[in-house]
């Protein structure tokens, strides 16, 4: 069940919207004790994973919305600017709906997996020397001018979409978490989130709100230093953005729950990022990893306080937004390459003077002397 059909009560859909699904949602929320180890005394770290959504990323969910909203109004096609996520997002959504898509990208400012996803799909894809404030522009302008829907997230019902994934959040742990963290680029998410929040305590299903933390990256940082960002730059494509639809919701956002945005490096992303992989077991593009990097650094700061005695532990949920296989390169960039060695082991079988008493390195030895391989 997709997250139309599962949240309905709370979407702007009638019986009447076409419903374009590709099961979106219920995703998982993974407990993470390595993390909560390093945040401090009384604290649960959740990870809310969405690279399990249909296309690998967060996007899927304010997707169905759109399209589906576009659909039930007589579109026929749509458009996006796009770092990546929403690209592949709209792309197989526009499939799915029997709708043609365009996407206008930052030309070398895309991650190639995102990138193989939109054109397999058969999006129209037109790349722009500029970044994605550039490629956001033309697309407003062409969607002004001709029918064509634009489903970043300044389409007010990818907002709508988006907001389900606090109500799987609150529905898995039974309340709000104390804390949200997440990343910023587009500030979309983190406003839908907020609503989310908000509309199920006011429909009584939660009696809290968390505060919402935001992070962007060090080198794309308008939200944080309040001044528009020309040529943002950070290794986290999805987050390189310098002028956010959602700046202003985003701000709201962060002021009403009393929380905050920072911001943190690449090299503190990277480390998260591989922290994540390495010590979890989830492996999160590297824009994901900012939340995580995010509540690293403000434990660092002292920023969350040890809960009083009888309190209980408090809850943080850190989102990832996408799936490491987004953004292939960038893990082989961070890894050592495995050596290359002599096929040993299948062939240790047949060779006559093989002793399993033997010392590895006389086995090599033996098989080296066998194979022509250099000796141990």
């Amino acid at each position: 069940m997709g997250i139309i059909e599962k949240y309905r009560k709370y979407l702007p859909v009638t019986d009447d919207t076409p419903v374009i699904s590709l099961e979106e949602g219920n995703t998982p929320l993974i407990k993470a004790d390595p993390i909560a180890e390093k945040i401090g005394e009384g604290y649960n770290v959740w990870l809310k994973y969405e690279g399990l959504n249909p296309t690998g990323s967060f996007k899927d969910r304010g997707m169905t919305m759109a399209v589906s909203k576009a659909l039930e109004e007589g579109s026929r096609a749509i458009a996006c600017a796009s770092t990546g996520n929403t690209s592949a997002s709209a792309a197989a959504y526009a499939v799915r709906a029997g709708m043609k898509c365009v996407v206008v990208i930052p030309e070398g400012n895309i991650a190639f997996g995102k990138l193989a996803q939109a054109l397999i799909h058969g999006a129209r894809v037109v790349p722009i020397k500029g970044n994605f404030d550039d490629a956001l522009d033309i697309v407003k302008e062409l969607t002004e001018k001709y029918p064509v829907t634009l489903v970043n997230s300044l389409n007010p019902f990818r907002i709508e979409g988006q907001k389900s994934g606090a109500f799987e959040i609150c529905d898995r742990l039974g309340k709000a978490p104390d804390y949200h963290a997440l990343p910023v680029g587009n500030a979309g998410n983190i406003t839908a989130y907020w609503k989310g929040y908000t509309e199920y305590r006011d429909d009584g299903k939660i009696d809290t709100l968390p505060k919402m933390l935001g992070f962007q990256a060090a080198g794309a940082c308008p939200i944080v230093t309040g001044k528009r960002v020309e040529k943002p730059e950070t290794l986290a494509t999805a987050i390189r953005i310098g002028n956010p639809a959602s700046w202003k919701q985003a701000e709201k956002a962060r002021d009403s729950s009393e929380g905050l945005i920072d911001m943190v490096t690449d090299d503190e992303i990277v480390g998260a990022y591989k922290f994540l992989a390495s010590k979890v077991g989830v492996f999160a593009e590297p824009a994901s990893a900012a939340s995580v990097a995010g509540i690293f650094k403000k434990a660092n700061e002292g920023y969350f306080p040890v809960p009083a005695p009888g309190q209980g532990k408090k809850d943080i949920v850190c989102v990832l937004t996408g799936h490491g296989l987004k953004d292939p390169d960038r893990a082989i960039k961070c890894i050592e390459n495995p050596k290359l060695l002599m096929p040993i082991l299948k062939r240790l079988s047949e060779l006559r003077e093989y002793d399993p008493g033997k010392r590895s390195d006389e086995v090599y030895s033996s098989c080296a002397r066998r194979y022509g391989g250099p000796a141990a």
